[in-house]
């Protein structure tokens, strides 16, 4: 039996951030999840103005306009 590689395009659909934890959900149905600590802006950052974030290049990046902050999806998928 042979596998099927397919090679999937992941782009950001929809973010979210709580006291300690980033979400993302994928447009391919995935959801990826990291703690904040990861990411001292975002963790220092208010809870308003973690909700400021806008998606980039189509999907391919999430930023957030009041700390500074940009990550990429590609990034967050390549988290260990």
């Amino acid at each position: 039996m042979s596998i099927l590689a397919v090679e999937v395009e992941s782009f950001a659909l929809d973010v979210s951030c709580t006291e300690d934890s980033l979400r993302v959900v994928l447009a391919d149905g995935r959801e990826i999840a990291a703690p904040l600590i990861w990411f001292p802006r975002l963790q220092n950052a208010t809870l308003e103005e973690r909700k400021n974030w806008r998606l980039i290049g189509g999907g391919i990046g999430i930023h957030w306009e009041d700390v500074d902050e940009d990550i990429s999806v590609e990034s967050l998928l390549r988290l260990k």
